[in-house]
């Protein structure tokens, strides 16, 4: 399961990221119930969410061809700094009283500048550091640490806002990137795996495109992973509006609905850690069991209830992140992995930017519950289609039968029904 971390350098970027992840996860919390404390609207959350994703959506495939071209760890050191400064700017602003909400508007976008090159680059850097055969595990091993940062940060940034205030999370955060930047500069270069850089020349973004295009194996994952990042991961326009409106629990209860949410991201990312490869039928039962949970969740009658299902719904929503994006990488020319992590990411993320705005306007209007199950529907569909078009692309058909006296439903080689018919 811990594999990877045997190789020096890449134990250094991981223990980095622990430290920075856990910052960062305490600024999200800080920053999304800072604008609903002075604002009052779910909306105005989701703007907030929504500038934080869009230069990814703007900028992210520039930002795989810039990465394709530039050396990585030089690139993080810059893109990490960048990061640190503005946290330590919104700290600043909060804790002298003069915040306002367009700041944190700027903050958050400025952090998606930054995020543009860091995120491919992050990416791409992993197969530097592993090389081949350790790159399923170290992406897990990835989500496992954002994941456990994801435990610790909601968890401190309750205590800090309810204890000295949102401005004390955001210095945590600006000081956190030391760790990351630490690891980096002590990192050793003889020992990363050489990949070829792509020299600069015209047509690479088209180029990266093409590659997508003409491969279903990277084309339909990023096509899913897009649906439900733009409908189905809107988690903090949600959570805090159960937090608030539904339940009238507060600021803790927003964190600890993060904090369980993380617990089964953990598990699904260690669970993802111990398999040995990304399978596609995996990710597509992951997806609809991810849309299904969240639409029971949204109807959840009780407190309690509704925060034991953010479990399920963590494990589930994981297992949908590693597994598309190691399958994706895995099936990826090392020379293009910046170009296509890009447009993964720019679809898983860059979507937020259209569907926050959209379901904080639901939410606001409709209701909390309306808005949470809208997003589950939608991401349980978009999973069965893009399920069916793999299927008919791999040659295989949907058998539905009978079996010792149940119904089954399960997808069969056209080869063997043809057989089976003719017999």
């Amino acid at each position: 399961m811990f594999s990877s971390l045997k190789i020096r350098n890449y134990r250094l970027f991981f223990l980095g990221q622990v430290v920075s992840n856990t910052g960062t996860w305490m600024q999200r919390i800080a920053q999304d119930w800072l604008v609903l404390s002075l604002t009052g609207s779910s909306a105005a959350v989701g703007i907030t969410t929504a500038l934080q994703f869009l230069p990814m959506l703007l900028f992210g495939l520039y930002g795989g061809v810039l990465v394709d071209r530039l050396p990585k760890r030089p690139t993080l050191l810059v893109t990490q700094a960048a990061m640190a400064v503005t946290g330590l700017a919104l700290a600043a602003l909060t804790l002298s009283g003069h915040v306002e909400v367009w700041h944190v508007y700027v903050a958050a976008f400025a952090v998606g500048l930054a995020t543009v090159v860091d995120n491919p680059a992050r990416q791409s850097f992993v197969s530097e550091m592993v090389g081949p055969d350790q790159l399923q595990n170290a992406v897990s091993l990835n989500s496992a640490n954002f994941q456990s940062a994801r435990l610790v940060g909601p968890a401190v940034a309750g205590l800090m806002i309810t204890g000295v205030g949102t401005g004390w999370a955001f210095l945590a955060n600006g000081l956190s990137f030391a760790a990351p930047i630490t690891g980096l500069l002590l990192m050793r270069a003889r020992e990363l795996h050489v990949i070829e850089r792509a020299p600069r020349g015209k047509g690479q973004l088209r180029e990266g495109l093409r590659y997508v295009a003409r491969r279903p194996e990277l084309i339909w994952p990023i096509v899913l992973v897009g649906f439900i990042g733009t409908f189905g991961f809107n988690f903090p326009v949600w959570l805090s509006a159960y937090a608030d409106d539904i339940f009238h629990a507060g600021a803790g209860a927003y964190s600890l609905f993060n904090t369980l949410m993380a617990v089964g991201s953990l598990v699904g990312a260690l669970l993802a850690a111990r398999r040995g490869t990304a399978r596609l039928r995996v990710l597509i039962a992951a997806a609809l069991a991810f849309g299904v949970l969240e639409t029971v969740a949204a109807a959840a009658p009780s407190y309690w209830l509704f925060a034991l299902l953010m479990v399920p719904i963590g494990v589930f929503g994981l297992t949908v992140n590693v597994t598309a994006n190691t399958a994706v990488q895995m099936a990826t020319d090392p020379a293009m992995r910046g170009r296509v992590m890009a447009l993964f990411m720019m679809v898983f993320m860059g979507g937020t930017p259209l569907g926050a705005p959209v379901v904080g306007w639901v939410t606001d209007t409709y209701g909390a519950r309306i808005g949470f199950a809208a997003g589950g529907v939608v991401s349980a569909a978009a999973a069965g289609l893009i399920g069916l078009v793999l299927a008919r692309i791999g040659g295989l058909r949907l058998s539905v039968g009978w079996h010792h006296g149940h119904p089954r439903v399960r997808f069969v080689p056209r080869e063997r029904e043809q057989l089976a018919t003719a017999a």
